[in-house]
């Protein structure tokens, strides 16, 4: 089977090929996550997004208050 890549339109593309996310949460709590691939978010209840080593991260947008986005390279 043929695999479309499909444009999410997400802005964080325009940082790079791979960036790092500093998520602050709500409660005063952050999370640092390295190797996120910006082409595969996809937002809704929650934003999902792959990483380098090929593992999924889900965020659950209502406990997020910013997400800070670096380019790693």
């Amino acid at each position: 089977m043929d695999k479309k890549t499909v444009n999410l339109q997400s802005t964080v593309t325009k940082v790079g090929e791979y960036v790092t996310q500093v998520i602050h949460f709500v409660d005063g709590v952050k999370r640092t996550y390295t190797g996120i691939k910006p082409k595969t978010i996809k937002q809704g209840q929650f934003t999902k997004m792959f990483l380098k080593d090929g593992s999924m991260l889900l965020i659950n947008d209502i406990n997020v208050l910013c997400i800070e986005v670096f380019n790693e390279e």
